[in-house]
């Protein structure tokens, strides 16, 4: 049974079914909310000193008040402790608990091959489905777990000659820079989701914010899904290998500051040959300004 403390008072969550009724234990709930002194508890016993006094109030009650209507009034309050409750429990699930357990214990052994190999990144920006840069880097983790990054040189397009070339390019330019702090904030906020962090998850187990259901395409795959995982209203979804507990693939739907700033990814995984598992593509989307970053991972070598 569920209680709820309001000040000095403690009271039973009583059933919903006596609550509803014409009876008599909808009183106890009643009453308790009444000006009865302090140190009655409905959880508690009754002291001779007060059955009168409690006897007294019930009577009134039944005089004054319809049990139906009290009951009525009463059940949003029943209600939000029964949510309260079930939420709870969602979190503690087991099944879920398991799952999230295992899939921690897999990114942190696939987390730890990955300190001994390095590969190229490519970023490819587009805008309105028009390609505006490309960029190529080497990576590798750092002490930290987080990609360190170094620019691969590319051949720099031949600078534009004459008044209206060098105009354009001009035009080029600013066009770049407007959208690069906006692009900069997307990736960002997507690296706070990719890869999953272990706390993070924990976290939204515990509030039972996970669900977990078989992957309806793939056979030997699950999903969880998450909502409220770091923004309110948030959701990402994670297909999960059942042999090797390794992450398949994993879609976001987030926003920046405005949930109309809408931000969707879609990210796949594959495993280097005889290496660990890791990010093969991932698209980032900007939905409100039409801006696309398509990253690919490739090149996996140990160092």
């Amino acid at each position: 049974m569920c209680a709820l403390n309001l000040g000095a008072s403690r009271i039973a969550l009583l059933p919903v079914a006596a609550l509803a009724g014409d009876c008599y234990p909808w009183l106890d709930l009643a009453l308790d909310q009444s000006n009865l002194p302090r140190r009655y508890s409905v959880c508690g016993h009754r002291t001779p000193a007060l059955i009168t006094s409690r006897e007294q109030q019930r009577k009134e009650l039944m005089t004054n008040h319809s049990p139906r209507r009290l009951s009525i009034s009463l059940m949003p309050l029943v209600l939000a402790i029964a949510a309260t409750c079930t939420h709870s429990a969602v979190g503690q699930s087991p099944e879920v608990q398991q799952k999230v357990a295992e899939l921690k214990a897999a990114m942190a052994q696939n987390k730890q091959a990955l300190f001994q190999y390095s590969w190229v990144e490519q970023d490819t920006i587009s805008l309105k489905g028009e390609q505006k840069k490309q960029e190529q880097f080497q990576v590798r983790l750092g002490p930290d777990g987080k990609p360190q990054k170094t620019p691969i040189d590319q051949s720099a397009p031949p600078p534009s000659t004459g008044r209206n070339g060098r105009l354009k390019q001009h035009v080029v330019e600013k066009k770049k820079e407007e959208y690069k702090d906006y692009a900069d904030s997307i990736k960002a906020l997507v690296q706070q989701y990719v890869p999953p962090d272990k706390d993070a998850l924990d976290q939204a187990r515990q509030k039972g914010n996970i669900t977990a259901s078989p992957e309806a395409d793939t056979p030997g795959q699950f999903k969880l899904v998450i909502t409220n995982y770091i923004k309110p209203g948030d959701n990402m979804t994670l297909v999960v290998d059942k042999a090797t507990k390794s992450l398949v693939s994993l879609t976001i739907a987030t926003y920046l500051t405005d949930p109309k700033d809408a931000v969707t990814v879609s990210v796949q995984f594959a495993a280097a040959p005889g290496g660990p598992n890791h990010v093969a593509s991932q698209t980032i989307n900007g939905v409100s300004k039409q801006l696309t970053i398509a990253v690919q991972n490739s090149n996996y070598q140990k160092v």
